[in-house]
């Protein structure tokens, strides 16, 4: 690079030497106003600058060969043609067409961004249709990193940063730099399956290439979906991949690469990277070498191939225990779902037709259990759905939906009833094929599937491809390859949970290894079959199993409903913990600064099995299964609000005699309004029952939900532990008022420090 900087210093100093003071006085404010790729010279530097410092100031900023082409084209904003012609022969006459080459970089980006906006103009729905991006697009909510962990005062509560609508502004923040003025280079947006990451990461794509986003700072952004790369054949470079996303086979990709804190990367799903073996041990380091995509994805996670670039990721929030050792100081964000502002203006999107579209939100509004589900864009998008053809078909919106496995089931439901009767037991048997095809690809880390898996399972042009199935054809090496995927990774997890459902195990059908592949089939205790156990708990209360045999026609194994019973049970005789799919903070991604005896911690594998037991919504069922269970143990976990509403489900339906216990768990959640305290409620109505906390309702506290759970009438607990948990007064106000309460349950609080001191009038033995 040396001689080449000397070069270029020598060719611009005998270009600027030509120039009479006012034309070098109308070169610095061309340059000064006028700036490439939104970038310029600061003011300070430019004012008395001769030409031999304006030489230097163009080099130090822009490097030789994007330095010669700002000055020939600020040559010609101030008018001096003959000189930037002179420029461009001399560049030619010392320098050769090579850096010609490496300027190509900069010219291709409008052809590369018009190539983008052409390509994700449009996003495919479930269903297959084209709708427009910015159309359909709807904002859902963003909450950035959770603050350090702070002291509390006497009254105060902790109060993170608040969610913000994914608007541009939103957008442009997420690599914004931090309070001591450093920017991220690797930026991870987590949340459950289809709150709206993968939407978010297309509409981030779609607005830089508009010209809305990272102005000045990016230069080149390509979309990576991690499934498909990871299931794709062979090897591959990170510069083909790149060629691929560009419009042509001419793209400049060396010279694209040269510049890599020029370039972004938006690496979706990455909770599909499987855990390095053997021979994934050493992640890429060069982007022109043939590898597998595993290793080109561990590459640019860890920052050793292109340590420059910037890094989007998109996570399923279980995924932190394999992406602790990989990700390089991130910049954690959660994407939130929609708010209720949003889940209107979704319902009025979809519907497009006003009157439609008002009676099905108002129907969805007055049933607060389905309205607070829609707040994931995905379970919006199938209630939709199923409320539109239910519209078109003049039905009753009658049916209502608790949990997300119900709304699911509703959606299956309401394609098989839409059939004519005389197809019923054709499509039976064709659902039970596509939830073998499911339950395959789950227990096999499997995605997609080729025309022989389907023509093997006579799914081939079967009535539940279209519904279910997306096709998709990539180019081969001979012809084209013909692949088929469910239309969302979430249904075919579903499917998943509903094959152990529909068939016996003794059926020479049923999915190999029965309901026992599923529970115990995971060396990383179900890291990726997390959704898929939640849906087969929530199919398992009495009342999704009536709907399964009364709507799809299919009898249902009464079985699988004990053995997953005896498998909770036998979890109380231990078990390895596991990252629950639904918490939606991870220490893993934050990257908080812990101490280093927690640096291979994973999230309180409990956690996860209680919201297995909340998505069955069955109090009898849920009681049994912590019978095994005698002492629940949550140790650093970093509670959400949903995370405290199953819980506090679950100690409400606990057996008499059950413990909990919160070691170094965290209780910041984002507060909404203030709300009457707990200890003046339960002083007026001590002896009645406890009004059931929902996950929509305000907190007053953040142990709220829990004390309401507590003295509930139901509840069994005995004996509450909090072991380094930091409590606000107003906390430990509503636990005293709950031994008060309840005089039999042994509340224990172990302070990181000193305590508030109690108020007056309630009983100190806390």
């Amino acid at each position: 690079m040396e001689p080449l900087a000397a070069a270029a210093r020598e060719l611009l100093l005998v270009a600027l030497e030509d120039l009479s003071q006012e034309q070098l006085k109308r070169f610095c404010h061309k340059l000064r106003d006028a700036p490439l790729d939104g970038r310029s010279i600061p003011r300070g530097r430019l004012e008395g600058s001769d030409a031999v410092d304006l030489a230097e100031q163009l080099i130090h900023f822009y490097g030789p060969e994007l330095a010669l082409e700002v000055a020939r084209k600020t040559l010609k904003r101030a008018d001096v043609r003959d000189v930037a012609a002179q420029l461009k022969e001399q560049q030619l006459q010392r320098l050769g067409p090579r850096s010609s080459a490496l300027l190509s970089a900069s010219e291709y980006k409008k052809k590369y961004r018009e190539h983008v906006l052409r390509q994700h103009a449009k996003v495919k729905e479930r269903n297959a249709r084209s709708v427009k991006i910015s159309k359909r697009f709807t904002k859902v909510l963003i909450a950035p990193e959770t603050l350090e962990h702070r002291t509390l005062g006497p009254a105060e509560e902790p109060e993170p940063e608040r969610a913000r609508r994914s608007d541009t502004h939103t957008f442009n923040r997420l690599f914004s730099r931090d309070a001591e003025g450093q920017r991220p280079l690797t930026v991870v947006l987590q949340g459950p399956a289809g709150i709206g990451k993968t939407m978010a990461a297309k509409k981030i794509l779609y607005d830089w290439a508009a010209g809305k986003l990272y102005h000045g700072q990016v230069d080149f952004a390509f979309f990576m979906p991690c499934r498909e790369l990871l299931e794709r054949s062979g090897t591959c470079s990170l510069a083909d991949l790149i060629l691929e996303q560009c419009p042509d086979r001419s793209a400049p990709v060396p010279q694209i690469l040269a510049q890599a804190e020029r370039l972004l990367f938006i690496l979706d799903g990455v909770e599909e990277l499987p855990a390095p073996g053997p021979s994934e041990a050493v992640p890429c380091t060069d982007p022109l070498e043939a590898a597998s995509g595993a290793r080109v994805l561990g590459g640019l996670l860890s920052k050793v191939l292109l340590p420059a670039a910037r890094l989007l990721v998109t996570t399923r929030a279980a995924a932190p225990g394999r992406l602790q050792g990989r990700l390089c100081s991130p910049q954690c964000a959660e994407v939130c779902g929609f708010s209720d502002k949003d889940k209107k203006k979704y319902f009025y999107k979809f519907f497009r037709d006003e009157r439609r579209a008002e009676q099905a939100y108002r129907f969805v509004k007055e049933n607060e259990t389905l309205f607070s589900l829609c707040f994931v864009p995905f379970v919006c998008w199938i209630v939709c759905t199923v409320l539109r053809q239910q519209l078109e078909l003049g039905q009753d919106l009658s049916r209502t939906s608790k949990t997300t496995t119900a709304v699911y089931l509703l959606f299956v439901a309401s394609f098989l009833s839409s059939a004519p009767a005389a197809d019923g037991p054709q499509l039976q048997d064709e659902l039970r094929k596509l939830c073998r095809l499911a339950c395959e690809g789950v227990l096999g880390r499997r995605a997609q599937f080729s025309q022989k898996d389907l023509e093997r399972l006579e799914l081939l042009h079967s009535q539940v491809q279209t519904p279910f199935l997306s096709k998709k054809e990539l180019p081969g090496v001979l012809e084209t390859e013909v692949t088929y995927q469910f239309i969302d990774q979430s249904f075919q997890e579903f499917f998943a949970a509903l094959s152990y459902l529909l068939e016996d195990e003794g059926s020479p059908r049923a999915p190999a290894g029965g309901v026992g592949a599923l529970l115990r089939g995971d060396a990383e205790p179900r890291c990726h079959l997390a959704l898929t156990t939640r849906f087969l708990f929530g199919l398992l209360s009495a009342e999704r199993m009536r709907d399964i045999e009364r709507h799809l026609g299919c009898s249902v194994s009464k079985r699988v409903k004990q053995d997953v019973l005896r498998w909770v049970q036998e979890q109380g005789q231990g078990c390895p913990r596991a990252g629950p799919e639904g918490t939606k903070e991870t220490q893993a991604l934050q990257g908080a600064e812990e101490p280093e005896e927690e640096e291979d911690e994973e999230l309180s594998y409990p956690l996860e099995l209680l919201y297995c037991l909340y998505e069955t919504q069955e109090e009898a069922f849920v009681r049994q299964a912590l019978r095994g269970l005698p002492e629940l143990a949550l140790e650093r976990v970093h509670f959400s609000r949903m995370d405290l509403a199953v819980l506090s489900y679950c100690i409400r339906c606990c057996p008499v005699g059950q413990a909990l216990r919160l070691d170094s768990c965290r209780l910041a959640i984002r507060q909404e309004k203030k709300k009457k305290s707990l200890v003046k409620r339960l002083q007026g109505s001590l002896g009645g029952s406890a009004s059931r906390a929902t996950v929509r309702k305000p907190l007053g506290s953040p142990l709220r939900p829990l004390c309401e759970a507590m003295v509930d009438q139901q509840c069994g607990l005995s004996s509450l532990t909090l072991t380094s948990v930091e409590l606000s007064e107003r906390s430990l106000q509503e636990l005293q008022a709950v031994g008060t309460a309840k005089p039999g349950l042994v509340i224990t609080h172990e302070a990181l420090g000193s305590r508030p001191k109690p108020p007056e009038g309630f009983d100190s033995a806390l």
